[in-house]
């Protein structure tokens, strides 16, 4: 392997190619001798169209020329591949005997690159050949660079141009490269000056623009802007102008030197990302965010203005049913006609009275109006300036007006009400919070009301809905406290006096006061806490089954009512078995009661469990009795063991012969399907003779025992009917007709 020559460029290629023509075959020979021992790959021609032909088939790292040549010499042979495809740049030295001026001027003209005087120092041509082609390279890349460059100029659709300053006498002068040009429509071979490119601006943004060209001159300081213009084609474009200042050896600004790019499709994206940060995609109407942001601002003004300030929320009412009835496209339809009513239903003459308009003058804080979709079915409107209550209530009218008229989704007409809460600023809350809240109040309370009305905030509407929220916390914590508790009312065997059972009857104790069911039962089924509250008391009834097992060998059922969406649980069956297997009672020890109207209500999505529990042993009892309003059908297709007469037919027995008449034919229908009847809320002797005759034996109510603590109900038990000492044992059920029954039926004493 060869040494590397001194003058050797390591980056280049191992061997460079070289065509080499002179018509001297001597000097031919000599110097490919000596270009070959220096690492050169040669090929060699006699002539100028020689070498034409060879370079058509071959392209060479460098071609050397002999400047005279009979026929065609160097110089039009220079001339002729300049205009062949891909030797414009060819690097070229041109070889010549001749030292004048003339023949080297001549030499540059034809196209050559350099010039090297024949002579032996052979070293010397290799330098210079060498030279030649680092700066060849070195072209290229510049040019491959400037190629990158323009392309990705192109792509970002970005250009360069230079302004330079009028300077002794000369005009200002622009040149835009051929990418700016293109920026703003134009051709490369077209050169545009400043005064084109103005006209193409809007006149407002074109004086704008020009206000901040001539600050940004008067203090060379960097210009940034983005400008619109309309393109000759008549597209409307956005274009990003960028410069900075240049100055000259004396540290004057002689010009700016910057970038012009077009970011329409930017600035559209950016349009499309603001409008979906701050406006409802379906209604367009300004979103939560907007809204909040609005009403703080309005706040501000109202507070710094010292005005009053409105902010209505409007609910639609029953609008769920809207969207499961016609489908949530239909759901969808119907909110952005409501969206369009609501927003034609704000107007400045309705918020402000005329003279308040005429006097105060134009404010900006009116813009700030606005009608928004809090989300779901929720509006706000936003109201910046009132002068009293009254002009919110007349917006909140209007609002129920417009949406009175009957609204046609998916070819069906529909009505649609809403329910609207008002708050005022200063006096129903210092804060956007507050003032959502109290209009959520107010609104709340027009929905318990009956819907399709407005209403104004007010403390005493505040309170019954803080007080639930402070009960739905307790509530909350109440099963980790251990706060809730099993009270039992004993079921009574009449004809044997013996306790046949107890309900199990929830109770909350909460800071010393024992919470009866009325009070949070219902909160319970509304937050959906009902369903832990129950599982643990289904568990508390297994366990005192067993303790009062042991106690006195009860070996009845306690019966636990549970709410129809237990029923509706596919685990149901398998709590019951866990707590009655932890416990060691056997699973009848739990009776289930569900009232007639939950079992109507779902009755196919309970009836599986019902068919289970029935399978394991576990009675179903129907509570309230008589009271719904169902086909008696289910009767005879539900594995149902017990009906309780509701206690609204026992109150009136003996009183009116409607009760009477009621109580006995449940007692013949249950009697007639074998069931079992059980009379609920039994006060006096005249109810339970009543019962008795009619038929019914187990009975429960006041007459006997409220509900009491398990240890009460087992000394209970001990005391008043073990021991037979209880008031109805030593009355006794009268036979019908006697003198004793009659007595008893007129003396009608309750026991509490």
């Amino acid at each position: 392997m060869s040494e590397l020559h001194p003058f050797a460029d390591v980056d280049a290629p191992e061997q460079p190619q070289v065509l080499l023509v002179d018509d001297d075959e001597v000097n031919l020979l000599l110097t490919a001798l000596a270009l070959r021992d220096r690492g050169f790959k040669l090929r060699e021609a006699s002539g100028g169209l020689q070498a034409l032909e060879a370079l058509r088939e071959w392209t060479p790292d460098i071609i050397v020329l002999d400047a005279m040549m009979p026929g065609l010499d160097g110089f039009d042979t220079c001339r002729r591949l300049r205009r062949l495809p891909g030797f414009e740049n060819a690097p070229v030295l041109m070889l010549t005997g001749l030292e004048d001026d003339a023949s080297i001027t001549r030499a540059y003209q034809a196209g050559a690159t350099d010039f090297f005087v024949k002579s032996t120092q052979w070293g010397l041509l290799d330098g210079r050949l060498r030279y030649l082609l680092r700066a060849s390279r070195t072209r290229i890349e510049l040019e491959r660079s400037k190629s990158k460059l323009a392309r990705a100029q192109d792509l970002a659709r970005m250009g360069s141009f230079d302004w330079r300053r009028a300077d002794r006498g000369e005009p200002a002068g622009l040149v835009l490269s051929p990418e700016a040009l293109r920026v703003f429509g134009y051709g490369p071979p077209e050169q545009v000056g400043l005064r084109p490119l103005l006209r193409m601006m809007p006149h407002d943004d074109r004086r704008t623009f020009l206000r901040r060209l001539h600050q940004a001159l008067r203090h060379a300081s960097v210009l940034a802007c983005d400008v619109s213009i309309v393109m000759l084609d008549g597209r409307q474009r956005i274009i990003h102008v960028e410069a900075e200042p240049e100055f000259n050896e004396h540290g004057h600004g002689i010009g700016y030197t910057g970038i012009v790019q077009d970011v329409t499709d930017r600035r559209v994206a950016e349009d499309q990302i603001r409008r979906l940060a701050n406006f409802d995609a379906l209604t367009g109407l300004p979103n939560r965010r907007q809204l909040i942001d609005r009403a703080e601002r309005a706040l501000e003004q109202a507070r710094r203005l010292q005005h009053q300030f409105a902010l209505l929320l409007i609910d639609l009412d029953r609008f769920k049913l809207i969207n499961d009835t016609l489908g949530h496209s239909a759901g969808d339809e119907l909110l952005v006609e409501v969206g369009r009513r609501l927003r034609a239903c704000v107007r400045h003459s309705d918020q402000v009275s005329e003279g308040t308009l005429e006097t105060a003058g134009v404010r900006s804080h009116r813009a700030l109006e606005a009608v928004g979709r809090l989300g779901g079915d929720e509006f706000v409107a936003l109201l910046p300036e009132v002068v009293s209550e009254a002009d919110a209530e007349r917006v909140a009218q209007r609002v129920l007006d417009a949406l009175r008229v009957p609204i046609f989704v998916s070819g069906q007409e529909c009505f649609v009400t809403a329910s609207v809460g008002v708050a005022l600023f200063p006096r129903d809350g210092a804060s956007v919070v507050e003032l959502l809240r109290n209009s959520d109040v107010a609104m709340y309370s027009v929905k318990k009301q009956g819907r399709n009305a407005s209403a104004i905030y007010s403390p005493l509407l505040a309170g019954g809905g803080r007080e639930k929220l402070e009960l739905e916390t307790a509530l909350h914590k109440a099963l980790e406290r251990k706060e809730l508790v099993l009270h039992y009312q004993p079921k009574i065997d009449v004809r044997h006096a013996r306790m046949v059972g107890a309900e199990a009857l929830m109770r909350w104790q909460r800071g010393g006061r024992l919470v009866p069911p009325g009070e949070f039962i219902p909160l319970a089924e509304e937050t959906g806490l009902i369903v832990p509250m129950s599982e643990w008391a289904l568990e508390e009834a297994a366990r005192q089954a067993r303790r009062w097992q042991q106690a006195f060998g009860f070996a009845d059922s306690i019966a636990v009512n549970l709410p129809s969406r237990l029923f509706e649980r596919s685990d149901l069956v398998d709590h019951i078995h866990r707590f009655t297997a932890a416990e060691g009672v056997p699973q009848r020890a739990i009776q289930l009661e569900i009232t007639e109207d939950n079992l109507m209500n779902d009755r196919q999505n309970v009836t599986p469990t019902l068919q289970r529990l029935n399978e394991i042993g576990v009675e179903i009892s129907i509570d309230d009795f008589g009271t719904g309003y169902s086909s008696l059908a289910y009767l005879t297709s539900l594995p149902i063991s017990e009906l309780k007469i509701d206690r609204s037919f026992v109150r009136d027995l003996g009183i009116t012969h409607q009760s009477a008449a009621v109580v006995t034919a449940i007692i013949a229908l249950a009697r007639a399907l074998g069931l079992r009847v059980v009379a609920e809320g039994v006060e006096t002797l005249r109810q339970q003779d009543v019962l008795h005759k009619a038929g019914c034996w187990l009975m429960q109510g006041f007459l006997f025992s409220r509900a009491v603590p398990p240890d009460e109900l087992q000394r209970w038990n001990e005391n008043e009917v073990v021991s037979r000492r209880a008031a109805w044992i030593a009355a006794g059920p009268a036979e019908p007709g006697t003198d004793e029954g009659a007595a008893r039926a007129a003396v009608g004493r309750p026991f509490r």
